[in-house]
């Protein structure tokens, strides 16, 4: 086991502060608290000063998985579906959610959709939820439509603006990244961040560690 560093609170600042400049100049999403392979396991950023662009590099088709100790508050969400029904937090608290950020007009978000559809079915008995933002669909036909076309079971958030999106920390959830996803624990808070589409054997093995913690 490797020793404690003392020097890794500050590390792990300075992480985040490279991560908010690398989101906001370079549009990548990443918290630099310890990036995740598909397995699961976590490869710690190694002490020494982070820079904006070694984020931006770490950031490119990785998941970011934050600390317990760490994790900042999701804002509540409350809105309407695409059917023009009130979605809120009840039917979700206590439960690990998933937060999908798509859109119809979005090539990746069409090739991970039948992903999620799927993985979605999968976790529903081990107490998973899913939850979509549809952003900048004007029309809710056309998001309608892909739910039909993909067989998603789960509801989503009309949010055509994406006012919504702008309450997450940027760093975590970039509004210009389509598609995102936000793995939130049981108490609520942001366990997980993903920037791009996300494969069902991306996604299982961190929805896997955040369910299995203690609630």
């Amino acid at each position: 086991m490797r020793p404690a560093d003392p020097r890794r609170a500050q590390v792990r600042t300075a992480a985040l502060a490279g991560a908010a400049l690398a989101a906001a100049v370079a549009g990548c999403v990443f918290a630099a608290v310890g990036t995740v392979a598909a397995d699961g396991s976590r490869a710690e950023e190694a002490a020494g000063p982070v820079s904006a662009a070694r984020a931006v590099v770490a950031a490119a088709d990785a998941a970011t998985v934050i600390d317990p100790a760490d994790r900042p508050a999701a804002p509540a969400l409350t809105g309407d579906d695409l059917d023009g029904k009130p979605v809120g937090p009840d039917g979700f608290r206590g439960h690990v959610v998933v937060l999908n950020v798509w859109g119809s007009w979005c090539g990746p978000c069409r090739a991970e959709a039948d992903d999620l559809a799927r993985i979605d079915r999968q976790t529903r008995d081990q107490g998973v939820r899913f939850l979509g933002i549809n952003t900048r669909d004007p029309d809710r036909a056309a998001a309608r439509s892909f739910v039909r076309a993909h067989g998603l079971g789960f509801p989503s958030l009309h949010d055509p603006t994406g006012e919504l999106l702008l309450r997450f920390p940027p760093a975590l959830l970039n509004p210009q990244a389509i598609p995102s996803t936000l793995v939130i624990d049981r108490r609520g808070r942001i366990a997980v961040s993903i920037g791009g589409p996300v494969t069902a054997d991306e996604l299982g093995p961190l929805l896997s560690r955040v369910t299995g913690e203690a609630p």
